[in-house]
């Protein structure tokens, strides 16, 4: 066969998360940048993908599928040319630490440095396009996609706490489905198709994603923060005043009303309804049968 059955898969994302619980710091981080990078780069690509639609199409399902469809080169790049992304590394690691193979210390120390790594690596990637003025032209003014920019960071924003959690579990739910079936490949064409139907799902869905959230925020923020008037003036973009821009797009707003909800929602949609399920069904090792005391005496 050309691929691994799942319970093949299943040992064989325990050996990862394994290797990934005992990395050195400084490849983690390296790799863990360049995660955040290569999902930023999907994100800036699905953000001019889904810019400067007619107005009767911009809520279309044929927008949010292109959007999410374009959306998964990110993951590819991040399987396929290799690196850590926090949200695939909760499967990772939760199944090999449920299975022994890498301890709960190593579950920590792993996600803690990826999911800093990641960050940078997605403001690093925010700051060189906004530097190019990629957004707005000459003059100030946004482009079609400044305003696509900006409109998905305030569709972020404004979500409830619970929106943002349920959002993010059923997200990463999908995200660490992607990277086990590209693990029962052994192809890169299969991984390619494995990564592309969950993740043109989840993102074609509206769910949230934190790492790609480090991207599509901070570039609404700095948007925002370049020109608030600018945005006032774009009727479907529906701001009162610079104000009310200026209240919205701060990071304090986003790391506690989307990154810390929908950072607890990747975790357990990978962790606990990909990797402790997986585990259960196929790793698990029931419990030894107690002896009989009775022919314990006797004998």
């Amino acid at each position: 066969m050309n691929f691994l059955s799942p319970a093949e898969v299943a040992s064989a994302c325990c050996n990862t998360g394994k290797v990934k619980s005992t990395m050195s710091i400084v490849k983690l981080f390296v790799l863990g940048i360049l995660a955040g990078v290569y999902i930023g780069f999907g994100a800036n690509l699905a953000t001019v993908v889904g810019a400067g639609w007619p107005a009767e199409w911009a809520d279309s399902g044929v927008n949010k599928f292109l959007f999410g469809a374009v959306f998964s080169v990110g993951l590819m790049m991040v399987v396929i040319g290799g690196a850590e992304l926090f949200t695939g590394n909760n499967m990772f690691l939760t199944i090999s630490a449920l299975n022994n193979h890498a301890t709960w210390g190593g579950l920590v120390y792993n996600w803690v440095v990826v999911f800093i790594a990641n960050f940078v690596g997605s403001l690093l990637l925010m700051a060189i396009v906004f530097a190019g003025a990629y957004y707005a032209n000459a003059e100030g003014a946004l482009t079609a996609a400044g305003i696509k920019a900006v409109a998905i960071a305030k569709g972020k924003l404004t979500l409830s706490w619970s929106q943002a959690f349920f959002r993010g579990i059923l997200c990463n739910w999908l995200v660490c489905m992607a990277v086990w079936l590209s693990v029962a490949s052994k192809d890169v064409v299969g991984k390619i198709f494995a990564i592309f139907f969950p993740i043109m799902a989840f993102v074609t869905s509206g769910f949230e994603h934190s790492v790609a959230n480090m991207y599509f925020i901070p570039m609404g923020i700095h948007i925002a923060g370049a020109n608030p008037q600018a945005l006032v003036a774009v009727e479907s973009l529906k701001f009162a005043s610079p104000e009310a821009v200026s209240s919205l797009f701060t990071y304090g707003n986003f790391i506690v009303n989307n990154l810390i909800p929908v950072t607890l929602g990747n975790i357990v949609g990978g962790g606990l309804f990909v990797a402790a399920f997986y585990w259960f069904a196929f790793l698990r090792q029931p419990a030894a049968a107690p002896a009989d005391k009775s022919k314990s005496a006797k004998a």
